[in-house]
């Protein structure tokens, strides 16, 4: 599985999955600004798994229809409770983001949409 991190993800998350073994490719590497259709469409042609905190992803991949591999959207809270939170994600949904899914975390609970 690889992975894509937002800007606002931040890059010690990213270090965080290199360290478990992922690879991880960051938005910031590329372009700080880039607009969130555009990281979409990366996600997309090069089979992600985006992480990000921003709420627009879900929005724009169920109301526009777009499909992405996965979408993780964890909550801002300091980056050692984010990578707590995305270890998480990944022991409980690991199946799940091979499959295609978008994960929202909201406090303690996870809720998963799938997009097939």
């Amino acid at each position: 599985m690889k992975f894509l991190v937002d800007v606002c993800a931040g890059h010690r998350l990213a270090n965080w999955l290199r360290s478990q073994g992922f690879e991880v490719l960051e938005v910031r590497d590329v372009d700080k600004r880039m607009l969130d259709e555009k990281i979409i469409e990366w996600g997309v042609r090069d089979s992600l798994v985006i992480v990000t905190l921003d709420k627009d992803f879900s929005k724009l991949t169920l109301f526009e229809m777009k499909n992405c591999f996965s979408i993780i959207r964890l909550q801002n809270v300091p980056v050692k409770q984010r990578i707590q939170n995305l270890e998480k994600v990944l022991n409980l949904h690991h199946t799940d983001l091979e499959s295609g899914v978008i994960i929202i975390q909201k406090g303690s609970k996870l809720r998963v949409i799938k997009l097939s």
